[in-house]
Order: structure tokens, then C-alpha cells, then sequence
């Protein structure tokens, strides 16, 4: 089963809960994409 959780706050794609596993990641209340999210924690390591 897949389902629409909502867009990613920063590139806008499509995040979903598939089969109970959330793709993307939600920072502080920001609803981000797999994608985005690992940019963000690239950017916080430097």
C-alpha cells in the first residue's frame, strides 16, 4: 500500500508511506524528501 504523506517543503516532490515505510524524513516539523534530506546532513557535517 502506498500513501501520499504530503511534498517535500524544499524540491516539492511527492513523499509516501509505503508498505509502512516512511520515504522522507521530517525535521522540526519540515516535511523533506529522501533526497533532501540527505543534502541537509552533508551540509550540517561541513
Amino acid at each position: 500500500m502506498r500513501e501520499l504523506i504530503g511534498p517535500c517543503l524544499k524540491c516539492g516532490k511527492n513523499v509516501y508511506c509505503e508498505n509502512g515505510f516512511f520515504e522522507g524524513a521530517q525535521v522540526n516539523g519540515e516535511l523533506l524528501c529522501n533526497q533532501c534530506y540527505e543534502e541537509r546532513i552533508k551540509r550540517e557535517k561541513e
